[in-house]
């Protein structure tokens, strides 16, 4: 039996990782202009006038019923609200580095969380391939070079790991919704129910905060920040989940700790050394591990949007 080999959904899993790697380095940035809630407000409510066409249901699409909007709230408050603040505060108190080495974890704790939740299967290669995604940036923690970047708070290490547990929880659940409801839909939802959670303490930051010092280059940062991380990613990872095992899906997320390093080395002025390169180069290895096709493989399988 031929199984087809998904390339455009690996694409836009990888593109989406990619994605939120690059705007969890540039937060380090953004934190130091807008207090945390306020800027998890702001960004919920700008992605809200962006997807607006996206929340009605389409055609063909069945009707929401209560174990779905349950799956859709748990999938916001953990996957952009609970996300949201912990990798924020946890970004404000250690540095992108450290943030991507802390997300090293998310490639095997999808896998975990897939098995226990989903029951699917996790093959050899599969796991060979977290394996390397999760052993391949612990090195960047070993090196002293990682060390040496920027001083680690303890607290700020906790926060990134509940960031860590609540995207690889984003993971599961978004693998559930797929099946019922289009990428674009579970978008538009997810981030109005982040937008509800988080605007009585956006209010309350605002109403202190002075707008006016705001550089205008921040605020296109922030209109970047907004897009990449409430739209092109969720949209982007929707849709490559949609057939691909969560499991499979897990080893692209090592691609987070990877662009949120490289943003922090090459924007942010933080170290890197030959340890981490060579870090890097094993993760990807993982993902080549997870992603070749077997025997038998057939042509590639498009996504619906």
């Amino acid at each position: 039996m031929l199984h087809p080999v998904p390339w455009l959904s690996y694409l836009c899993l990888g593109a989406s990782m990619a994605l939120v790697g690059s705007y969890v380095g540039l937060s380090k940035v953004l934190v130091l202009i807008f207090p945390v809630f306020l800027l998890a407000w702001l960004r919920f409510g700008i992605a809200a006038v962006a997807m607006a066409p996206w929340v009605k249901r389409g055609a063909g699409e069945p009707r929401l019923d209560a174990h779905d909007r349950r799956l859709l709230f748990l999938e916001s408050f953990l996957g952009n609200f609970l996300f949201s603040i912990c990798m924020l505060y946890g970004v404000a108190l250690t540095s992108a580095l450290a943030a991507g080495v802390t997300m090293a974890a998310l490639p095997g704790v999808v896998a975990l969380l897939s098995w226990i939740f989903l029951r699917e299967r996790i093959t050899r290669r599969v796991a060979a391939g977290i394996a390397c995604a999760v052993g391949g940036i612990a090195l960047v923690a070993l090196s002293k070079d990682a060390a040496g970047a920027a001083p680690a708070s303890l607290w700020g290490n906790l926060l990134l790991l509940g960031a860590v547990t609540c995207e690889a929880s984003y993971v599961v659940i978004g693998k559930k919704l797929t099946g019922k409801v289009s990428p674009r839909r579970i978008s538009a939802l997810i981030n109005l129910w982040g937008l509800a959670l988080v605007t009585p303490f956006g209010l309350w930051q605002a109403w202190h905060f002075d707008f006016g010092a705001v550089a205008t280059g921040s605020w296109w940062l922030l209109l970047f920040y907004s897009i990449a991380a409430s739209v092109i990613t969720v949209w982007l990872w929707m849709t490559g989940l949609k057939h691909v095992p969560a499991a499979s899906a897990g080893v692209f997320t090592v691609l987070l700790p990877v662009s949120a390093a490289l943003v922090g080395v090459t924007l942010l002025g933080e170290r890197f050394s030959a340890a981490q390169a060579a870090a890097f180069a094993l993760a990807l290895a993982g993902i080549v591990l997870a992603t070749w096709p077997s025997r038998g493989s057939a042509a590639p399988q498009v996504p619906n949007a």
